[in-house]
């Protein structure tokens, strides 16, 4: 969504209010299975003291897998971002500053970068997710499997000769 900001460009103290949906298809990562709902930002584009700030108030609904279990989870997205936009976003070194495009801004280009580099990377049922048994399948948070542990093959001397030591 091009925001048309000419009225404020040259007006401290203005602003300009939007609201607007972001592109579900852009925000696709890995671990994300689907999105509940739009994803929405309502904000404001200020003009203080020559610069324009944008602040909006982001929210997604989505379900995403669990990364150690394979297990869906219903996840909700609040974040508030705050960015920069100026004419010569591009000599800027912040990743908080962007691009104007003429007197507008393309605030769901904006929001839609600020939210990809927000994501995590992965998502964990609970923090203290056992996983997947590696050689059966069973969820670990379920209990324990049948599964003998495997021996390191190249520990498997040593092995042997524990047996040995026992046996005597």
């Amino acid at each position: 969504m091009i925001l048309d900001l000419h009225e404020i460009i040259e007006a401290p103290g203005r602003s300009v209010p939007f609201q607007c949906e972001l592109d579900r298809e852009r925000l696709a990562f890995p671990s994300l299975e689907s999105f509940s709902g739009p994803v929405t930002a309502r904000g404001v584009v200020k003009n203080t003291a020559g610069i324009l700030e944008l602040t909006a108030d982001v929210q997604a609904d989505m379900t995403v897998r669990c990364a150690r279990c394979g297990k869906l989870l219903d996840k909700r997205l609040t974040p508030r971002y705050t960015a920069t936009l100026q004419a010569d976003a591009e000599d800027a070194d912040s990743e908080s500053v962007f691009p104007l495009a003429g007197d507008g801004a393309d605030v769901s280009d904006v929001l839609e970068t600020c939210l990809i580099l927000d994501m995590d990377q992965k998502y964990l049922c609970r923090e203290d997710c056992k996983g997947l048994c590696p050689t059966c399948g069973k969820d670990l948070n379920d209990g324990p499997c049948g599964c003998k542990k495997q021996i390191d093959p190249r520990m498997a001397a040593l092995g042997q000769l524990l047996d040995d030591i026992q046996e005597v």
